[in-house]
């Protein structure tokens, strides 16, 4: 993102020199909170736009949306993000006295399945169908002769508007019911999920990319969260536009520097057709 913001200031520069007589307003949007939690990044910013009366017409975000080829993706929405701690309870004891305990891992393996294989919606145009991904087992007591007391499972949901929190949560809820389980479950909403409807901006993006890449893009909300999430509060459209992201968070990360070029290029082509 750091090489997008790079050609988003190249192509203001390039784009002002050649149309030094524009009437917009151009403004950068930068965070250094934007992974984990994201408490005082962009939503902080959005927060001071909303109380300043600061309205915004459109959004590019330089997220590294490229898959194969450059601008072969743009996003134009994300998924929701739902995490879920379950606890299942059962009885610790001896490993050789079964019939005196209660094991919560032979337990919950039912239920559990039947998490992995529920279908939670069908998703819609712009939406895959909500996923489900248990991401962490626990009930280890230490020792090799004890049954825990415990499970601890902790799962996340990637949902489409098609399917709410609260839904998602009842219906979980409503499986380990069905199995009898002891259990205590906390809930964490990262993320909703939004969805910027396509107008001007896509389709100056749609065309620079044609234009320069000589592709038509496919524009979709596959992937992670974004901070677009935070914007989508705006009303302004979105539209999220980068490099390829097949090295992203690897070691020795890196881009192609034609694609770099090429993306100022892109940037400055989508503010020509936006704003003259």
């Amino acid at each position: 993102m750091k090489s997008a913001l790079a050609a988003m200031i190249v192509a203001t520069e390039n784009f002002i020199k050649k149309n030094p007589d524009h009437h917009a307003q151009i403004a950068f949007m930068i965070t250094s909170d934007e992974e984990g939690d994201a408490a005082n990044g962009t939503v902080k910013i959005v927060e001071y736009l909303n109380q300043h009366n600061i309205t915004l017409n459109y959004c590019l975000i330089g997220e590294a949306s490229s898959q194969e080829k450059l601008g072969d993706t743009i996003k134009i929405g994300r998924r929701g993000s739902l995490h879920g701690e379950l606890m299942v309870l059962g009885k610790q004891g001896h490993i050789a006295y079964p019939h005196l305990a209660i094991n919560p891992i032979h337990r919950c393996f039912q239920a559990l399945d039947l998490l992995t294989k529920t279908e939670w919606d069908s998703g819609n145009q712009y939406f895959s169908p909500t996923s489900f991904q248990i991401y962490n087992i626990n009930a280890d007591t230490g020792a090799n002769n004890i049954i825990p007391g415990s499970l601890t499972a902790r799962f996340n949901f990637r949902f489409s508007p098609t399917s709410s929190p609260d839904s998602l949560q009842k219906k979980v809820e409503a499986i380990l019911d069905k199995h009898q389980l002891h259990y205590k479950i906390n809930w964490n909403l990262s993320s909703n999920s939004f969805l910027s409807h396509p107008g001007k901006l896509t389709k100056a993006c749609e065309s620079a990319i044609q234009n320069i890449c000589g592709i038509k893009t496919n524009p979709n909300t596959t992937g992670g969260t974004s901070d677009g999430r935070f914007i989508a509060s705006t009303g302004a459209e979105i539209v999220e536009l980068g490099l390829c992201n097949n090295t992203i968070h690897q070691i020795d990360e890196s881009v192609v520097i034609q694609d770099l070029n090429n993306l100022e290029k892109l940037y400055q082509h989508i503010l020509e057709k936006i704003l003259c």
